[in-house]
């Protein structure tokens, strides 16, 4: 991982700014009574910092030391099944059952199982799945109990561990191999993340029950969870996931492209009323923490608590590792890692560059254009895109992504999805833009017809 443009002189952090991050980490460790937590910094598309805090003298892990990750799991799981979208094997629309059989699920679709609202229940039928072996449910249809369903399919978020199960097994069905050796294969190498697997590596933390009234321990299980394994298996390392952090945030088209991912963010379902400050994507989860959009994704697993926060806008992530099982506040600790750098060390935005080219036929769209009587900008952007933007902020901007066709799609807010398209006039240059049937004109309310409903002939007047 490499910082574009990054100089030598701003690619470390400060010292106060590491003194902070380490004090953030031992405080966690102290009042989360863990074993040990293990913190990481992603700024830029590199690691720049680590550190972690131990209960035993001489024995505090690093950046390299494995810990169970749990639902972070399902993040890749995600990236899985949305490299499949892309290549056109499936599509998000697709109930499940045009590609597997479990009738318990055959209504839900894809992207109902990726945003957790397929309305299957939360979890898989009894004894404690994280805690059993999986060989008691060998079969897909042994995850579910008497009532897989508690909800219709696409009425509300509920976060299924089962639903990603299934998506394991899609993975399969249309790969043809094992969903772990998929992974590896296809998202785990081409990353570097040579230290991100199924089963624990050494070195790796054990995994401890804190007793919640007194500081002494109790071991717990890492059990092999079989068909569930998809819904939280995975073991990983700080310096790994720094490295999935920075593909998160750009894209690697070895693996995922940035626009795919842009998707995977975007909120699939309105949030919880009771739950504002939160949401889902496809396969990820999204929060708001001091005025800061991030999206990852917390993981627990009896043992261990991960979280992988990811902050586009400061181009940071913040990771937070412990091995215990309750008790450190992993979540918030790795936003304020985030935090910690933002407001200590703020991001040098990238030099404005001019454009490599400009044709002619794009400058001339740009300026001033006018819904009605509500005047919009029009600005040129890299690779043919398009920005439009109400003068004085009120009103409904969006950005253009060009098409080879001629057309412009709308890539965010009210015009996400449709289409921008320029009428030629009888000089053949623009005379209006059509954006989703409505129409901008280079005059307020333009007399030459081009006006749904016309323009009064005698135009604008004074009382």
């Amino acid at each position: 991982m490499t910082a574009p443009d990054a100089t030598a002189e701003w690619a470390d952090l400060l010292p106060a700014t590491r003194r902070a991050l380490l004090r953030r980490v031992a405080v966690g460790q102290s009042q989360g009574r863990a074993p040990s937590l293990v913190g990481a910094v992603m700024r830029e598309g590199r690691l720049v910092w680590s550190g972690a805090r131990s209960g035993v003298d001489g024995l505090a892990p690093d950046a390299g030391t494995q810990y169970r990750i749990g639902s972070l799991t399902k993040v890749f799981v995600a990236v899985l099944v949305m490299r499949l979208r892309d290549e056109g094997l499936l599509d998000l629309a697709d109930p499940l059952a045009k590609h597997l059989e479990v009738p318990e699920a055959e209504g839900a679709t894809v992207a109902q199982l990726l945003s957790h609202t397929s309305g299957l229940a939360a979890e898989a039928r009894g004894p404690w799945w994280e805690r059993t072996p999986g060989t008691l449910r060998p079969e897909t249809a042994d995850i579910f109990g008497d009532r897989p369903l508690v909800h219709p399919a696409g009425r509300r978020h509920h976060y299924s561990n089962p639903g990603f199960a299934l998506l394991g097994a899609l993975v399969e069905r249309l790969r043809g191999a094992p969903w772990g050796e998929v992974l590896r294969d296809e998202v785990l190498e081409p990353l570097g993340m040579a230290r991100t697997s199924l089963e624990p590596r050494s070195p790796y933390a054990g995994g401890w029950a804190v007793h919640p009234w007194a500081d002494v321990l109790l071991p717990e299980p890492a059990e092999d969870t079989g068909r569930m394994a998809p819904a939280g298996q995975l073991w990983s390392t700080a310096a790994d996931l720094a490295r999935f952090a920075a593909f998160l945030l750009d894209g690697d088209d070895r693996v995922l492209g940035a626009g795919t991912l842009t998707e995977m963010r975007t909120p699939a379902v309105a949030p919880d009323s009771r739950d504002w400050d939160g949401g889902y994507g496809l396969g990820v989860q999204l929060a708001r923490r001091g005025g800061r959009f991030l999206y990852g994704h917390g993981g627990s697993m009896p043992g261990f608590l991960a979280t992988l926060w990811v902050s586009a806008e400061d181009r940071l992530a913040g990771i937070a590792l412990a091995n215990a099982t309750a008790g450190p506040a992993v979540g918030a600790v790795a936003a304020d890692l985030i935090r910690i750098v933002a407001e200590h060390e703020p991001r040098i935005p990238e030099p404005w560059r001019p454009l490599p080219e400009a044709d002619p036929a794009l400058l001339a769209l740009t300026g001033p254009w006018y819904w009605g009587a509500t005047p919009y900008v029009l600005r040129l952007r890299g690779d043919r895109a398009l920005e439009l933007s109400p003068v004085g902020g009120k009103g409904r901007g969006s950005h253009f992504r060009a098409e080879p066709d001629g057309t412009w799609t709308g890539l965010d807010g009210y015009y996400a999805g449709e289409t921008l398209r320029v009428v030629a006039g009888e000089d053949g240059g623009p005379a209006h833009l059509d954006l989703g049937t409505f129409v901008f004109t280079r005059e307020p309310y333009a007399p030459d017809g081009a006006v749904p409903g016309g323009v009064d002939p005698d135009g604008w007047r004074t009382l």
